[in-house]
């Protein structure tokens, strides 16, 4: 990337995911925002925040923004950012994308989610057709930023191109070893994140391990898993400062999930001392590897008892190989300026505002605004305007077919615009000065050619229907 992407720059980060709602996407667009203002950057979030919004189908506590559209292309237009990065594929999401491309503006999309895994978990969609509205929505990204290089992969397989890594990270301060734990009479396996059918938590509420089970988090499937396996501990909803207790107290972290693309908890718990037992699937493969900071197996109940004999200072040491400083270099590397400096964008056009039923409305304004400029203030017009008057007259009672009246009227309009556009280039050329240039005169007398090779036309026109009627 150009060098001036990293000097201070006005950046706009749009996304559909936002509070109150605390997820793996939240949490990576509130530390990256946090890391470019750090340095220096201006950031701006368009958030459902300010929209009216509709709870999202199956997921009640992600808003959704309606008919965002208008709302969208006012703020990005008032706010002018240099750079745009789209998070999410949603409504805000669709509705920055659409600005960008009707407006020539280059823009990044990010790819957080397996947005088709879930849609067809829940709704049996097939794959194929959330897949191509992926392809569909990122075609036109300068770069589209994914989590793990398996990701990529995947993405690259259904045909989404120019996608890119942006690894996520952890804030290393906050999630931190306790200074002090007691060991448990029993092992607690932990799981923090989203309860919903996608993260397969029953995998791992049904192993049959000598163990406490506890649950942080909330989701559609609380209430089912919570009547289904009663001996589980389910804490609810808890915020990111507290995270950091439960995350010491456990012995081993329980990941079930085999749909995210990175699992951000993933690193919380390992920078807070706590081994990872995981399948071997994209985000615990990516995050933790061939490390000892966890076990992955396709049998989960295996997976626990050997992250149950890691050293939580090993975890603890994997984990401070990622940081939020390192992540948004990367995702800073891959930002693009949405237009060059010489490059002209009509969105940065405060005339081009207006869209639908207004932009009509005031188009109608405008241009009954300029007829009456023109009648009042160009003699030429006005006399043009009464010949106008005559021809159309003649046409009209000249005993000739529909389209021969037409082609004869429509000449005779045609001069009228022509003198407008004339006029038109004259204001233009007297607001930029009064004083006579060689190139000023040269665009006026271009326009007095152009009246008069229509006045040439139209006669041209009427002599030769004239000819037709009365003298052939």
């Amino acid at each position: 990337m150009s060098d001036s992407i990293h000097k201070n720059k006005k950046i706009l980060i749009v996304t559909d995911a936002w509070y109150p709602q605390v997820n793996g996407v939240v949490r990576t667009l509130t530390h990256t925002r946090d890391e470019l203002i750090a340095k220096g950057h201006d950031v701006t979030m368009l958030t459902p925040e300010g929209f009216r919004t509709i709870p999202c189908p199956t997921y009640p506590e992600i808003r959704l923004a309606l008919f965002p559209a208008s709302k969208v292309a006012k703020f990005i237009r008032q706010i002018s950012p240099e750079i745009i990065h789209i998070a999410t594929e949603g409504p805000l999401g669709l509705a920055a994308r659409n600005f960008c491309l009707r407006n020539g503006l280059r823009f990044t999309t990010g790819y957080h989610t397996r947005f088709p895994e879930y849609v067809h978990s829940r709704f049996r969609l097939p794959l194929s057709v959330s897949y191509m509205f992926l392809k569909w929505f990122h075609k036109n990204a300068e770069a589209v930023m994914a989590p793990s290089q398996k990701v990529i992969s995947d993405l690259g397989d259904h045909g989404i191109g120019h996608a890119v890594l942006w690894p996520r990270g952890v804030d290393l301060e906050l999630f931190s070893p306790p200074k002090s734990r007691r060991k448990n009479k029993i092992p607690i396996l932990l799981y923090v994140g989203r309860v919903a059918v996608e993260k397969n938590l029953e995998e791992f509420l049904k192993l049959n391990i000598a163990a406490e089970k506890w649950i942080v988090g909330d989701g559609p499937a609380r209430p089912r898993l919570e009547k289904a396996y009663p001996d589980t501990i389910f804490h609810g909803m808890k915020p990111k400062e507290d995270l950091p207790e439960y995350y010491g107290k456990a012995d081993v972290f329980v990941f079930p999930s085999q749909t995210d693309t990175f699992g951000l908890v993933l690193l919380e718990a390992m920078a807070c001392g706590l081994p990872v037992a995981a399948y071997p699937v994209t985000g615990p493969i990516d995050v933790i590897g061939s490390s000892d900071a966890g076990a992955l197996d396709n049998d989960l109940g295996v997976a626990v008892k050997q992250a149950l004999q890691i050293d939580r200072q090993q975890a603890r040491s994997h984990a401070e190989g990622f940081s939020w400083s390192h992540a948004t270099n990367i995702f800073e590397g891959h930002l693009v300026l949405a237009q060059k400096d010489d490059e002209y964008s009509p969105a940065s056009n405060p005339y081009k505002n207006n869209t639908g039923l207004l932009r009509a409305a005031n188009a109608l304004k405008h241009s009954l605004g300029g007829l009456r400029f023109a009648l009042q203030e160009e003699s030429a017009f006005r006399q043009e305007l009464v010949l106008a008057i005559i021809l159309i007259t003649f046409a009209i009672w000249l005993p000739a077919s529909p389209i021969e009246t037409l082609i004869m009227i429509g000449s005779v309009i045609f001069v009228l615009i022509i003198e407008l556009v004339n006029s038109s280039v004259e204001s233009a050329i007297d607001r930029i000065s009064y004083e006579k240039h060689g190139l000023s005169k040269r665009a006026k007398d271009y326009g007095s050619a152009a009246v008069f090779l229509a006045l040439i036309w139209c006669a041209i026109v009427y002599l030769v229907m004239i000819y037709q009627y009365y003298f052939s």
